[in-house]
């Protein structure tokens, strides 16, 4: 980032009455509280992505077409959006431990409502308020987790934090086939909503971090933050991100029961065991990050995964266990460089500033716009071309990495980064 925009910055935080934690520990002796918030993640992610292997169940149960099913992963993506623009007020008043606190039971209230709705409108809204509190999750969790450790460790950080959702993903399926042999989708949502409201209260009474509070939304810091180029690439690179993943995965479900002939047991269990590589793919991620740059390895990860989803829409049922397998493995690898490359987008005083500002609408383009536009072309065309479109979008962000622009972190340019 340029000398005078830091500055700029700068200046809008010189009448605070507070400064964010300077004093940095040793990466294991943070790693419980790190896997502390990597609890509270993966909750919070669960909580989300568990309707993707439900939509089968809840496509028929309610009447759904494709299309308003996957319209369904589009409003909680409006909620996220929401949740995501509003979380800097919200840790602004309660710092950043009572934003976290907040999200969790706020998303297990929602989630109780959503399994006691009888109309469809009422589920929406239910589903709406969940992703609005997850939202607030995210810029604090992150905050937190970066005032635990060293910026030289911040991949390994993230990388840590990501193994969240990488569980969430693989959990999702397995659990769903599991407690539906137990119970309904109803009361799938209802179990997770009881665990929610129970993990916000542990971390009130033992959790650690988070204590000092956010940067609630300023003109001036989002005028300098919206001059930055590089600010709205990372934007763009998180839709298609966020699209190769939790796009793909909400409607993956569906596209193997209805478009490929599986039934809904296998078509489960194979989404669930293509998430395992996301365990170990995650960290590698991270250390290739530390080694050269997030900007290299976004452009390598984007590539890749475009790639795996062209060959995901054009494979036949017969070998459809193979790009299966193979698209996540990639996929999952966005996560760790591209948060690094946000925290060279601003100061770390503004840090869940920038977060807040550059999640919500490249969510709301990758998890919502990119499930929806599958499901629509499902039921227009074919699922395939919705895969295939979905992967050429991906494709495409590879060509926009070397244009991007990363501040300096640690008094020495980070490697990759010019």
């Amino acid at each position: 980032m340029r000398p005078r925009v830091m500055e700029a910055i700068r200046d809008t935080h010189k009448s605070r009455s507070f400064s964010p934690p300077t004093s940095f520990k040793g990466f294991r002796s943070q790693l419980p509280w790190l896997l502390f918030f990597t609890s509270l993640f993966f909750l919070n992610f669960l909580s989300r992505v568990v309707l993707a292997p439900l939509l089968p169940v809840m496509e028929e149960d309610l009447g759904l077409s494709h299309g308003a099913a996957g319209g369904l992963f589009f409003i909680v993506s409006l909620g996220y959006f929401l949740g995501l623009l509003g979380s800097g007020f919200v840790s602004a008043r309660f710092l950043h431990r009572g934003a976290v606190v907040a999200s969790s039971m706020m998303i297990g209230v929602a989630l109780l409502a959503a399994s006691w709705s009888r109309d469809l409108w009422v589920l929406r809204v239910a589903l709406c308020v969940m992703g609005a509190a997850a939202g607030i999750y995210l810029p604090s969790g992150l905050a937190s987790i970066t005032e635990l450790v060293r910026p030289r460790d911040y991949g390994k950080a993230i990388a840590v934090h990501e193994l969240a959702p990488n569980l969430g993903l693989m959990a999702a399926p397995f659990l769903t086939e599991f407690i539906l042999h137990v119970t309904s989708w109803r009361g799938f949502l209802g179990i997770l909503g009881g665990v929610g409201i129970l993990a916000g209260m542990i971390f009130a009474r033992f959790g650690r971090g988070g204590e000092f509070p956010g940067e609630a939304p300023r003109i001036r810091s989002i005028r300098v933050l919206l001059s930055e180029p590089s600010f709205w690439i990372m934007i763009l690179f998180f839709g298609l991100g966020i699209g190769g993943s939790l796009g793909i995965y909400s409607m993956l479900p569906l596209f193997l029961v209805a478009e490929r002939g599986l039934d809904r047991q296998w078509a489960n269990t194979l989404v669930g065991l293509s998430r395992i590589s996301g365990l170990f793919m995650a960290f590698v991620a991270g250390w290739l990050t530390d080694v050269v740059g997030p900007k290299r390895t976004l452009g390598l990860v984007l590539g890749a995964t475009g790639g795996m989803t062209i060959l995901l829409s054009l494979a036949h049922a017969h070998w459809i266990a193979l790009p299966v397998l193979l698209q996540p493995m990639m996929a999952v690898c966005f996560f760790p460089p591209a948060f690094a490359a946000l925290a060279g987008i601003g100061p770390p005083e503004v840090r869940n500033l920038t977060v807040s500002l550059t999640i919500p609408g490249a969510f709301l383009l990758g998890a919502g716009a990119f499930p929806a536009g599958i499901g629509l072309l499902g039921e227009v065309v074919s699922f395939s071309a919705g895969m295939f479109v979905a992967g050429m979008l991906i494709l495409s962000g590879a060509l926009l990495a070397p244009v991007l622009r990363l501040r300096p972190q640690g008094g020495s340019e980070s490697p990759g980064s010019t």
